[in-house]
């Protein structure tokens, strides 16, 4: 029996990207399709990746390319939750724990939220590993338990399916190996395919800009933002954008069980100031998209409801809410050298540090240290005294700490004049 001839050569679909061309829809299909199956070589696909980051594509390929990533796996229906369903996707930053308040915030209102999230790989940290702090929680939940989940409790934070959009799974580790991660188009496909295929009527996209964001460039942050807001719009999912500021850690807390306690703080109706500003911002547009424009969200903080949700939430997935939270072994602090106002506190050297104190991953396979960290005891534009405890290290061993300093170096300032401040939240976007 001789093998199916196939409609397409994956040179001459190349060399449409290569030569500036749109590539056809159905030769884009194909190409995707035939990747997914290990026909189109991992080579072809990395030429056909650095030509998309060289050339761009146009709205309508992207919204193929997505939706043939779609295809190459299952899609998941809430249709028959009896409630509308809303997600959020963040682009990735340092201290960004917002998932943790929000997704339970949100879900008090009746709303669900189905929220597959991640592992953090290099300086930012993976939701899912935030939360396997706690006691007893338990990450991977089958399609039909996240279903009665949101049901019930409304909101669900776990592992997403290796069914949704396998072919992104090859081709974001391909491009991870072959310098085109930064390419918008495939950026903004990979978010999606799985987002799309999650099945939530909306979406609210949290793109960060700057030194401890993925995006570092503010107008490539806003093209992202766009591309994705508008391949939502084109895939028949409500979607807005928040632009915000990645520059400095968000809140008081770089790691895993730290980050697990702030967040309760702020459920608790307390918490860092830019923290709850940005899970406000983000639950409004949330709600919005859901049909609740006018929830009080700040009254839900304060008054126990979302606490209640998140303590609902844990127990769903075996959490003990009440159980102590991991600990460090071994702490550094640091003091301020002199009196004066914290000018300068750079989100990526703090978020190389914590993981080099462990609580990160250098690949995949490696296991998060829950309780290192760092702790940070002033922010940018507060006054410190010389003498003053800065931040301070959390580690499991002390021999950690050197390596953590080093990346620190030049990473703060103490000066005479506050800095001008800056928007956490500088721009929304809609189709």
């Amino acid at each position: 029996m001789s093998a199916a001839i196939e409609p397409f050569d994956a040179v001459d679909v190349i060399r449409i990207k290569r030569d500036k061309g749109a590539v056809p829809e159905d030769a884009l299909r194909w190409m995707v399709d035939a990747y997914t199956r290990e026909y189109v070589a991992d080579s072809q696909m990395a030429a056909f990746a650095m030509a998309v980051l060289l050339n761009g594509m146009t709205r309508e390929e992207i919204r193929v390319m997505t939706d043939a990533m779609i295809a190459s796996g299952e899609r998941m229906s809430f249709a028959g939750l009896g409630k509308p369903t809303v997600d959020k996707h963040s682009t990735g930053g340092v201290g960004d724990k917002i998932t943790l308040p929000l997704a339970p915030l949100v879900a008090s209102f009746g709303v669900a939220v189905p929220q597959l999230s991640g592992r953090g790989l290099g300086h930012t940290g993976g939701t899912l590993d935030k939360l396997e702090s706690i006691p007893g929680w338990r990450a991977a939940l089958s399609n039909d338990e996240i279903f009665e989940q949101l049901r019930g409790v409304g909101a669900v934070i776990c592992a997403a399916g290796t069914g949704l959009a396998p072919a992104d799974k090859r081709l974001y580790a391909l491009r991870d190996v072959t310098g085109t991660v930064e390419a918008i188009p495939l950026i903004a496909s990979s978010i999606m395919s799985k987002k799309i295929a999650e099945g939530t009527d909306a979406l609210v996209l949290d793109v960060k800009f700057g030194g401890g964001a993925f995006m570092r460039d503010v107008d490539m942050a806003r093209e992202l933002a766009r591309t994705m807001v508008a391949l939502g719009t084109d895939s028949g999912v409500a979607t807005t954008a928040l632009l915000t500021d990645m520059n400095t850690p968000l809140g008081l807390t770089i790691g895993n069980a730290n980050e697990v306690r702030e967040s309760v703080e702020v459920l608790a109706g307390g918490g860092p100031a830019d923290v709850v500003e940005l899970t406000v911002a983000l639950a409004r547009e949330m709600l919005a998209l859901a049909g609740h424009p006018d929830a009080d969200v700040e009254k839900a903080l304060r008054d126990g409801q979302a606490m209640d949700a998140w303590r609902e939430m844990i127990r769903a997935q075996d959490g003990d809410p009440d159980a102590p939270l991991p600990t460090p072994r071994e702490t550094h602090t640091v003091l301020a050298p002199a009196s004066g106002v914290l000018t300068r506190l750079d989100a990526l050297p703090f978020g190389v540090a914590a993981w080099r104190l462990g609580a990160g991953r250098a690949r995949a396979q490696d296991p998060v240290i829950h309780s290192a960290g760092i702790d940070l005891h002033a922010k940018p534009g507060d006054e410190v005294r010389a003498g003053q405890p800065l931040f301070t290290l959390l580690a499991g061993d002390d021999n950690r700490f050197g390596r953590a300093l080093d990346a620190l170096e030049g990473a703060w300032e103490i000066g005479a004049d506050a800095p001008a401040s800056t928007p956490l939240v500088l721009e929304r976007i809609t189709a």
